[in-house]
């Protein structure tokens, strides 16, 4: 069974070591080049609530760090900025120096190709057969994918998965602020089967989703943003985002990725086949749906 610990402190760093608590992280650590891939998609200096906060990230990193990583790498590939410049317009880049990990652009070159399946039956394919990425990102063991809590204008959601899936084509490949060339290519033409078929090409070992802040309304940035103080984790990534779409009011059924995900075989989608240690799933929507909307929904 799926297990997925939901924790709740107005302290995120104290939320996340809760969370991660019920989960045993040291095998996925020790001695191994672990990856941790914040949401970084843009911001500017007066919108910085749509990515992962410093504090956030601080606390994931002194947390995997106490298990004795080989490698302890910060991944990041904006899709609308430069990433670096990201980093350091919210902060996160101040945290990565500080707490000695190394900082890497998947964006930039050399690149790689990849080819995606889609199906367990190879003959089937989705309209992109293939992703050009930075092979750097082929070494790494151990993927941790800190996601936001937030509604997406055309994903439905973006959380552990989408977070992954829609960062690691090379920008500078595909197109970006600063590449010179524009290569084509078929993301948005399928992109819940496209973000189903990265997460089978590039497994995420331990999902951490945070509501600090969430959002709702739209996104991924000009969304209704609030602090809920939950923290979401778990090793099965489809799980813990099938479980961040059901506190905003959606079944995996109603998030094509999550569900197209769940018929690879990825990971559960059906909340009621979840363990949650911690909170409730039942709890955790009420906190989620009182921060949103002022007073308690159950669904």
């Amino acid at each position: 069974m799926a297990v997925v610990s939901i924790t709740h402190n107005e302290d995120v760093g104290k939320a996340i070591y809760a969370a991660l608590g019920y989960i045993d992280v040291e095998p996925l650590i020790r001695g191994k080049v672990v990856a941790v891939k914040p949401n970084e998609t843009w911001a500017s200096p007066e919108k910085t609530t749509g990515v992962t906060q410093p504090d956030t990230l601080r606390a994931v990193l002194r947390y995997v760090k106490q298990f004795g990583p080989k490698e302890l790498v910060v991944s990041g590939g904006a899709g609308a900025a430069e990433t670096d410049e990201v980093f350091r317009l919210v902060g996160m880049m101040d945290v990565v120096e500080e707490e000695g990990a190394t900082f890497f652009d998947h964006n930039r070159p050399p690149f790689q190709q990849v080819e995606l399946t889609y199906a367990p039956d190879k003959d089937v394919q989705g309209p992109q057969l293939s992703v050009m990425v930075n092979p750097r990102v082929l070494e790494y063991e151990t993927l941790i994918a800190v996601s936001q809590l937030k509604m997406h204008a055309t994903a439905t959601v973006t959380l552990a998965m989408k977070n992954i899936a829609m960062s690691y084509p090379a920008a500078d490949y595909y197109g970006h602020p600063r590449a010179k060339q524009y290569h084509q290519h078929e993301f948005f033409t399928d992109m819940h089967s496209f973000i189903a078929a990265m997460i089978k090409r590039f497994p995420i070992h331990l999902a951490i989703t945070v509501g600090h802040p969430a959002m709702i309304g739209t996104g991924p940035i000009e969304g209704y943003t609030f602090e809920t103080g939950l923290v979401i984790a778990s090793t099965d990534a489809v799980a813990a985002d099938a479980t961040g779409a059901r506190l905003m009011g959606f079944y995996a059924d109603a998030v094509h990725h999550i569900w197209e995900a769940g018929r690879l075989g990825l990971g559960e989608t059906d909340v009621t086949k979840i363990e949650y240690p911690a909170l409730s799933l039942k709890e955790a929507i009420g906190i989620f749906t009182e921060a949103a909307y002022g007073h308690r929904l159950d669904f």
